[in-house]
């Protein structure tokens, strides 16, 4: 297939897994004119989480913010932990990211930041959120805690939220969702989830969606091979009553 010369391409959930990011870059290759968005959680979980961070600040890519960056930055308030949070943070993969960081300590830079990333994208007929919407809601009373947390209430819904724009999502990892192998991307009313769940050992693949060719473009970090595939033999439709089954 021959792509076109300005791309739109969009990245799921890396989890510091920056060696997979840099293979996963290489085989899209984008272009000065191309466009690259990063779905939020970047950190995590994986290895190299600082060296991920800095890799997207460097390159001026705009990205999301994920719960992942959301409970880091809540973790710690005018520069003191705050406990409670600290811990879940911690718990949730957040050891490995202080562990990525020289002395254990991240640096103010980056929560710096963290601290300016937008909780959604609209790009027209792309609507890019880390999580999803409530359904229930109009946009303007939506929070981070809706646009990076909600699960099953936005797989399941009935209709598309918007009725002119698809919108793409990280956050939940494919293969939990029903009938969704690892690897594939899950599709419902009017919206894709791309995480693959690069860090989890069931799968390892890390997804980027090229919105513009409908090519779908995957590393597996922990065996280091790539693939290359169009959009619809990558997707796996997701039927709204099966999600409200499993609730």
């Amino acid at each position: 297939m021959r792509e076109t010369t300005h791309r739109r391409i969009v990245i799921g959930d890396v989890h510091g897994h920056y060696n997979g990011l840099m293979t996963l870059l290489e085989a899209i290759a984008p272009g000065s004119m191309d466009r690259v968005y990063f779905l939020g959680d970047l950190i995590d979980r994986g290895p190299q989480s600082c060296q991920v961070v800095e890799f997207v600040i460097a390159n001026s890519y705009t990205c999301l913010l994920g719960n992942h960056e959301q409970l880091l930055l809540d973790s710690f308030v005018n520069g003191k932990g705050q406990a409670h949070i600290l811990q879940v943070w911690l718990y949730s993969g957040g050891h490995a990211t202080v562990a990525s960081y020289a002395d254990s300590r991240i640096c103010a830079e980056h929560l710096d930041w963290m601290r300016t990333l937008p909780t959604y994208l609209d790009l027209g007929d792309i609507w890019l959120v880390h999580a999803g919407v409530d359904p229930q809601m109009p946009i303007s009373e939506q929070t981070a805690d809706q646009f990076c947390w909600i699960r099953d209430e936005f797989h399941s819904i009935q209709k598309p939220y918007f009725p002119d724009k698809l919108i793409v999502t990280g956050h939940t990892i494919t293969f939990t969702l029903p009938g969704v192998h690892p690897g594939k991307i899950a599709q419902g009313e009017g919206w894709l989830d791309i995480d693959t769940g690069a860090y989890h050992r069931k799968s390892g693949w890390l997804t980027g969606l090229d919105i513009t060719n409908n090519l779908v473009y995957q590393v597996n970090v922990f065996e280091n091979c790539v693939r290359t595939l169009p959009l619809e033999k990558a997707v796996v439709r997701i039927e709204p009553n099966l999600i409200f089954a499993r609730r």
